[in-house]
């Protein structure tokens, strides 16, 4: 579960994000919709942990407040557990999209094998399984 608890962003004088809080359960797909410049993006950033909240609001995932995390576990929990997918991809054109998707679980040190078999799984969630071989 990824939950998030009064989150607040300013940028200078601009409140962009006025306490929201939401809770996300595992293996559920959700949208976030809104008009431009309602704070979406800032929103994903920083459930996403690229950005952290203001005045002390906190994201928990699975109960842990990776708010609190040192930058290097933070950096550790987000390869492990957070996937982007930006508007503009940055997909790295030497690779085939499933050994994109396999990056992350080899930076990890997992096993080809495995990091392979559960990047399958991910694509075919993701209805993508025909573009695995495409770079």
């Amino acid at each position: 579960m990824l939950s998030a608890r009064d989150i607040h962003k300013t940028f200078g004088a601009l409140e962009v994000l006025k306490g929201i809080s939401l809770d996300i359960a595992s293996g559920k797909v959700t949208t976030i919709v809104g008009p431009s410049g309602a704070g979406k993006t800032t929103l994903l950033q920083i459930l996403g942990t690229l950005s952290a909240p203001d005045k002390g609001g906190r994201v928990l995932f699975d109960g842990t407040d990776v708010t609190a995390l040192p930058d290097r576990k933070l950096s550790a929990f987000r390869n492990a557990n957070i996937g982007f997918v930006f508007q503009f991809h940055q997909l790295l054109p030497e690779f085939t999209a499933l050994e994109n998707v396999m990056i992350p679980a080899l930076i990890a040190k997992e096993k080809s094998a495995v990091a392979e078999k559960r990047a399958k799984e991910m694509l075919d969630f993701l209805k993508l399984s025909d573009r695995m071989a495409h770079k």
